[in-house]
């Protein structure tokens, strides 16, 4: 049964990959030659409670020459979501087409068939993430040591964030093609709900995180917003 649901999963698996590999292949030399540059500019010597008069505008010309792909990475919070309603898809079009019903009457039962279907696609959103997780906590490491990992974009893209992003988008998509059995209007409103999930609890009156309490006589370069003028998709407040 593992091996018929493989069968049904893998072309969405395989575009979902190449995703990946699109992604790494715009990453990996970009980040190689940011990490280069933090190494050459000296930037890790900036960052004790005293740093030299130089570093302001040593930060300051660093953040400047890779902010628009700092920007763009923040966009990447759509890719889990990308992810989860497509590999979702499979899953739905065996509702829509009435297969299932093929499954049910051999000696499957409805649990393992279930379950079985369930599990490839889970299993497969959770490797790709995960791979998505090393790839861009890698690729801002010079940022984070920086500003930190509170910022929006960061703190979306980093850790249990993105799969908890991603298992939303597969189990909404799920949700909504078992009660609407049609594949490509469940995946495209899925995809949908989850962009504009986020927007009503930032706009509410949730918990906000506070200000950092600063010293006054420790500088550490520009200020934070001095580069955060542009916007981005984050899904957090």
């Amino acid at each position: 049964m593992t091996w018929v649901t493989w069968r049904l999963q893998r072309t969405e698996t395989l575009i979902a990959v190449g995703i990946l590999a699109l992604i790494a292949a715009l990453l990996v030399p970009t980040g190689i030659s940011m990490a280069s540059a933090y190494r050459h500019d000296g930037l890790s010597a900036c960052l004790g409670t005293n740093p030299s008069f130089s570093c302001g505008n040593a930060i300051g010309d660093f953040q400047a020459r890779f902010q628009s792909l700092f920007s763009l990475l923040n966009w990447f919070t759509l890719i889990p979501g990308l992810i989860g309603v497509l590999l979702a898809a499979p899953f739905i079009l065996e509702l829509e087409n009435g297969t299932y019903r093929l499954a049910w009457t051999q000696s499957v039962t409805r649990r393992r068939w279930i379950a079985s279907k369930l599990a490839v696609p889970i299993a497969a959103a959770m490797l790709i993430a995960a791979a998505l997780i090393l790839l861009t906590t890698w690729w801002r490491a010079p940022f984070v040591h920086l500003d930190g990992r509170m910022e929006t974009g960061t703190y979306d893209s980093e850790g249990t964030v993105v799969f908890g992003y991603t298992l939303f988008a597969l189990g909404l998509a799920l949700a909504l093609g078992v009660i609407w059995r049609r594949a490509v209007a469940a995946v495209t409103l899925a995809f949908v709900g989850y962009f504009v999930a986020p927007y009503p609890a930032a706009s509410g009156s949730g918990p906000r995180r506070c200000t950092p309490s600063t010293n006054p006589e420790v500088t550490s370069g520009p200020s934070r917003e001095s580069r955060r003028g542009s916007s981005s998709p984050s899904r957090s407040s």
